[in-house]
């Protein structure tokens, strides 16, 4: 018997992976609740919540228009009768809106506008902290205990979702409508990362960047957090990406004009990135170079 593996946020945490500028992509998002236990996949493998061609369907729609589609429910004890609320995100910078509503069964996921507009708008975040324990068991260990915590001070806004990409950073958060997607967040005072959000602010040593923005622009804000200390969410916004020979040139926003970041793109040593990984491979990794002012 080979001997048990250490779980994959585990190593990441001992080789200090960087955890910005790793946050996946997604301008909007559709947000569907199915209550129950999932399978690996919520909307594929999941029997006795969804028939699987109904789930398939329902993704495919949605992921045709652009959206990422991720599976909600409410943490704690599952509820005896079943709800089918639903939100739309649009996280883009200038325009965020978050928008929800409920149909009568999971069908109904079908005839949803996928711009919200069926819904009303919601005033507040919708936080949603990954457990898909059967995709990747960080996320159901750490992740629920992320959920819980935030949850016991912001029951309202609190769910837990399916998959979110980045196991390895586990446990993973998502903050909408900005679309702000932390990591490592049981590692921290979790809903203190919610309480800072509603004041406008974030948290960046475990932000890994901002769903609707390109991952150079997101290592690139974190390194200027780090040298002025900005925790604006709604700061640093990109003005100009180029990509060089051997660098990455990112100009960011400020109140005085703008700041100038350079980076060098490097590629890591193999590693495991989720649990169930058997071959290792390298990621991306994004290296300060200069910071300037104009």
């Amino acid at each position: 018997m080979s001997p048990k593996r250490t779980p994959c946020s585990d190593q990441s945490l001992a080789r200090n992976d960087p955890i910005y500028g790793t946050a996946g992509a997604g301008r909007s998002w559709a947000m569907l609740e199915l209550s129950g236990g999932w399978g690996h996949s919520a909307f594929l493998d999941s029997p006795s919540i969804i028939a699987r061609d109904l789930g398939r369907s329902i993704c495919r729609r949605i992921e045709t228009a652009g959206l990422r589609v991720t599976a909600i429910r409410r943490p704690g004890r599952r509820q005896e009768k079943l709800r089918w609320r639903w939100f739309i995100a649009n996280c883009e910078e200038g325009s965020e809106a978050l928008h929800g509503g409920e149909v009568d069964d999971a069908r109904g996921y079908l005839d949803i506008a996928l711009d919200g507009s069926d819904g009303e708008p919601v005033d507040g975040p919708l936080v949603a902290v990954c457990a898909h324990g059967r995709h990747d068991q960080c996320c159901a260990v750490r992740g629920r205990s992320a959920a819980s915590a935030i949850a016991a001070r912001y029951p309202e806004f609190t769910w837990e979702c399916s998959h979110l990409g980045g196991d390895r950073f586990a446990a993973t958060m998502l903050i909408l409508p900005e679309g702000l997607c932390y990591g490592r967040v049981d590692s921290t005072d979790s809903a203190g990362l919610v309480a800072k959000y509603l004041d406008g602010r974030l948290d960046h040593r475990y932000l890994r960047g901002r769903t609707c923005l390109p991952h150079p622009v997101q290592a690139a804000q974190y390194f200027v957090r780090e040298s002025l200390g900005d925790d604006r969410i709604h700061a640093l916004s990109p003005l100009k990406v180029e990509h060089g020979q051997h660098d990455i040139h990112v100009q960011l926003r400020t109140d005085s004009g703008s700041v100038d970041v350079v980076l060098a793109e490097r590629m890591s040593e193999p590693l495991l990135s989720m649990c169930r990984s058997t071959v290792a491979g390298p990621v991306r990794t994004f290296e300060l170079v200069s910071i300037s002012s104009d």
